[in-house]
């Protein structure tokens, strides 16, 4: 794919959606950090019914260090995972406790030291709360860069960094969320809905369906 058809991509997809925003519900970093690895194999929706309840009650590292793995988990029974990750989350708010002031820290290195935090929510934190230039590469965008040949590789970090090199500079910043919405709900993995895309004319993918 050239420059000039990733640039009319992004273009578009900015025409659409000015100010893309993620789907988790969040008032701080510190909720961020904690949707997120709560969404590890869960949807945004779920995690946002459980959040919804945990945070009115506790929102900082030391409210949840204090709820325990047994009381946190109560909160989170409905998410996938919920034990490894109640006890992930409970030894990220003694480690955010400890080590760093109870602030969430602003480097990848610090985040992915975190119970639970690896590359792709490290990077959701860094673009989303910190507005960093990052590139979080979860299965939707791994998906999308592959078929439509906007960034292909053989794996996440392979695509992360073929993104970062090829998506136009002044969208770089909010890309990673038009590309997930791209793929939830237009670029789906079973059957994508081309015939309502919007850059159905600039993709390069073969089999493409007559779905709307």
């Amino acid at each position: 794919m050239n420059a000039a058809k990733r640039l009319e991509i992004f273009r578009r997809f900015h025409e659409d959606n000015p100010e893309p925003k993620t789907e988790l519900a969040y008032s701080s970093p510190f909720e961020l950090l904690i949707a997120v690895i709560l969404s590890a194999q869960s949807t945004d929706v779920g995690v946002n019914k459980a959040t919804a309840k945990l945070f009115p009650v506790a929102n900082t590292p030391e409210a949840i260090h204090a709820l325990g793995v047994e009381g946190l988990s109560e909160y989170i029974k409905t998410i996938g995972l919920f034990n490894s990750k109640a006890k992930n989350v409970i030894e990220t708010c003694r480690l955010l406790i400890e080590r760093h002031g109870s602030v969430v820290p602003q480097t990848r290195e610090a985040l992915e030291a975190l119970p639970g935090v690896g590359r792709k929510t490290a990077n959701v934190v860094l673009n989303t709360a910190f507005r960093q230039l990052t590139m979080a590469v979860d299965t939707h965008i791994f998906r999308v860069s592959n078929r439509t040949g906007l960034a292909p590789g053989k794996n996440v970090v392979e695509v992360e960094k073929k993104l970062m090199k090829f998506v136009p500079k002044e969208y770089l910043l909010d890309s990673h969320h038009w590309l997930i919405l791209h793929g939830r709900y237009v670029c789906l993995a079973r059957k994508p809905r081309c015939g309502s895309c919007r850059i159905e004319d600039l993709c390069e993918y073969k089999d493409k369906t007559s779905d709307d």
